[in-house]
């Protein structure tokens, strides 16, 4: 199988977190996002919108890191990672579609001001991040995990670029639940973690 990924990527990485997580083997491809690698007629026949994560499992190719993770549950991973329960399965939806709204639009996006000077409101981004932050910290106050009683996808979505808040100023300090959250899935056997940026290192 192989992963098109950007190093820095939070969508890249919480694909190649959960392969790692399933233990399956893979072959990352860097694909150059600065010299607009992905723009390349090449890449759009991977994926039309030009985006990376993309992965190649045996010619199945399949674009989109949530839709990436849904089809590793599916095809390799038990149900706990993606329960077949219908009120379950909501629950890690719910945190899927918080992954591509709050959690891209907040500390997804305040990173990209400050690593790669995004022309974006590097306050609303931040404002964005603090709200998710509030509310995932009450929840998290009553369980370990986003969806349940075991980690899920769900948690594989949110992980990247909630840990790696602080390179966008974004203080993860006022939130024990969600730091302990965060240790619980850098526990989890076969973790791996992304990249740290010249930010992180000089924090």
């Amino acid at each position: 199988m192989k992963l098109y990924r950007h190093e820095l990527s939070g969508h890249a990485h919480r694909v190649e977190l959960f392969l790692s997580l399933l233990g399956l083997d893979h072959e990352l491809v860097d694909v150059d996002l600065m010299s607009g690698a992905h723009k390349t007629e090449a890449f759009r026949a991977l994926n039309s919108f030009a985006q990376l994560p993309v992965i190649d499992d045996d010619g199945v190719i399949v674009s989109d890191s949530n839709a990436i993770l849904v089809y590793l549950a599916k095809t390799y991973g038990n149900e706990t990672w993606l329960p077949e329960d219908a009120a379950q399965a909501a629950q890690v939806q719910r945190w899927l579609s918080i992954a591509a709204g709050p959690v891209a639009f907040g500390p997804a996006a305040a990173r990209l001001v400050t690593l790669f000077k995004a022309p974006l409101d590097h306050e609303r981004t931040k404002s964005i991040a603090y709200a998710l932050f509030d509310v995932m910290e009450q929840e998290l106050a009553t369980r370990d995990w986003l969806a349940g009683t075991d980690a899920t996808i769900a948690d594989v979505a949110g992980y990247s670029y909630i840990a790696h808040a602080p390179e966008g100023d974004v203080s993860l300090e006022p939130y024990p639940h969600i730091r302990a959250w965060l240790k619980r899935i850098e526990g989890l056997p076969g973790f791996v973690a992304m990249k740290a940026t010249p930010i992180a290192l000089a924090a």
